[in-house]
């Protein structure tokens, strides 16, 4: 089978896709639309992808770009062939596929275009009913997706959901050493310093927290446009000492900040599965994070980790003081935190869903034609 596969960007989530792909013996065709928009993947596509070169992908696409991106898209269509169109996120990806009118299509939600993006306006809306109401078969990775698409058009049982999941075998407990007392409390997030992860919400938590357990120490990947009003905030509440800015972290150097973390902590005000989390528990890092739908589907408060109130720093600080309190307990929890992992997250055997939305897909199209 030809499998087109149109995707906004080049992250290290379609590097998991793509080198799944390649293993299957299908002909795999990697269509980038922009350049730019999310963190990117410094890992080269799998030998047997081939990228297809066209006016798309060299930067950042916006709206008025649609009319020449759609005419550009066809002409890709009928240079491929493909079999079957693979294209996500909804409003972009998704969007250009299903006004080209190519069959069968499957769009895939990367979760923030159904929590975020889809809600903003009129446009929006549009554009996420009409994309799901002329896909074959869409994909999704947790319930929360599942009900999101139903309401804007998309039937329920042309809905495939699993979590996207992480390789086990890369994200892993290592030798965990229990904490000794009186020894730091790590604290360790890894998301983008962006509003929507909530990032300010950890700033002003661990200030509160560190106020009552100095102990506390906060290591922070990444980067993003908040930098500025973070460092602030820590300098500002002169607790600048305490925190570490490591910057962006290479996929094989990951693992390790995990392992070495006590805490795993997320403010993130919208996420469908959040494979940070995932990563976090795979290598037996207990978590703190926000109770938005996606995190409550993960997190087992007690046993893998806590929940908070979205955006209520307070609330965030006191689980922070709460956990930071009983250093043996959070060790304890290594153990649960990586079996969650085992049983629902592991990539290898999730992956397997999308080639059964391939199968679904090409047999609606197929039905649809013969009637």
């Amino acid at each position: 089978m030809r499998i087109l596969y149109f995707s906004r960007d080049y992250t290290p989530h379609d590097h998991r896709f793509l080198t799944e792909l390649a293993k299957t013996g299908h002909e795999v065709f990697f269509l980038r639309l922009e350049q730019g928009s999310h963190a990117l993947e410094d890992r080269p596509l799998p030998p047997q992808i081939e990228q297809v070169l066209w006016e798309g992908g060299q930067k950042p696409a916006g709206f008025r770009d649609g009319p020449r991106m759609l005419a550009a898209l066809r002409r890709v269509i009928d240079r491929v062939r493909p079999d079957l169109v693979h294209a996500g996120p909804i409003q972009r990806c998704g969007l250009l596929a299903a006004v080209s009118g190519f069959h069968p299509l499957v769009t895939m939600s990367w979760g923030y275009d159904l929590i975020f993006d889809a809600p903003k306006n009129v446009w929006w809306r549009w554009a996420t009913s009409y994309t799901l109401k002329h896909s074959d078969v869409m994909v999704g990775d947790c319930d929360t997706i599942r009900q999101l698409a139903v309401t804007y058009g998309m039937k329920a049982d042309r809905i495939v959901t699993f979590p996207w999941g992480i390789d086990l075998a890369h994200f892993n407990p290592g030798e965990s050493v229990p904490a000794v007392p009186g020894q730091p409390i790590t604290l360790l997030s890894t998301r983008n310093w962006e509003p929507i992860y909530g990032i300010e919400v950890i700033a002003r938590a661990f200030i509160q927290s560190v106020a009552h357990n100095p102990n506390l120490r906060l290591v922070m990947l990444s980067n993003g446009s908040q930098a500025p009003i973070l460092r602030q905030i820590f300098a500002t509440a002169h607790v600048d000492d305490l925190v570490s800015f490591p910057g962006q972290i290479s996929f094989a150097g990951l693992p390790e900040y995990y392992r070495s973390a006590n805490l795993y902590i997320s403010a993130s005000h919208s996420d469908g599965t959040s494979i940070s989390l995932l990563e976090a528990l795979a290598c037996g890092a207990p978590a703190l994070v926000s109770d938005i739908p996606g995190n409550l589907e993960w997190i087992v408060p007690g046993q893998n980790g806590w929940v908070f109130k979205d955006g209520d720093a307070s609330a965030m600080s006191q689980a922070i003081l709460q956990a930071a309190a009983d250093p043996g307990r959070l060790f304890q929890m290594r153990q649960f935190a990586r079996q969650t992992a085992e049983r629902r997250a592991d990539w290898q055997k999730n992956f397997q869903q999308l080639l059964v939305a391939y199968d679904m897909a090409l047999h609606t199209h197929n039905s649809r034609r013969k009637n």
